[in-house]
């Protein structure tokens, strides 16, 4: 039988086939583009960038939120917030950083059949790629 999954470990398994997914549809022949700072470079080489942080669980796995991002400007430069608001704009439509402003002060409770549910899809949405 199988060990039932703490919490914390569905969540990062979650977090990272995520990561993969936003890195490799964001790219073309494995090179991805840095959101904020324009850096090309294979998808493994860059990272999943939150404009609202990582603790909102509302918008922690949300395609809009979630951009490939170099480490320079995620780790080093903090995710570079401003300029990801104003690209989100760009990208997305006027006030997209605002609304997920707003979505990420709305508290959620994800079940964990609901984490193994978007860890099953993702890998798909992966496997498709």
């Amino acid at each position: 039988m199988a060990k039932k999954l703490t919490r914390s470990k569905l969540v990062k398994q979650l977090d990272t086939i995520f990561s993969t997914y936003i890195r490799r549809k964001n790219s073309v022949n494995d090179i991805a583009t840095c959101f904020t700072c324009g850096k090309e470079d294979h998808y493994k080489k860059l990272q999943n960038g939150h404009f609202q942080s990582r603790r909102h669980y509302s918008t922690r796995w949300d395609e809009t939120n979630c951009q490939v991002q170099c480490a320079g400007c995620n780790v080093f430069k903090f995710g570079e917030q401003f300029i990801f608001s104003q690209n989100l704009d760009i990208k997305f439509g006027e006030g997209t950083a605002r609304r997920l402003h707003i979505k990420a002060q709305k508290i959620i409770k994800l079940s964990d059949a609901e984490i193994i549910e978007m860890i099953k899809r993702y890998k798909t949405f992966v496997d498709k790629i």
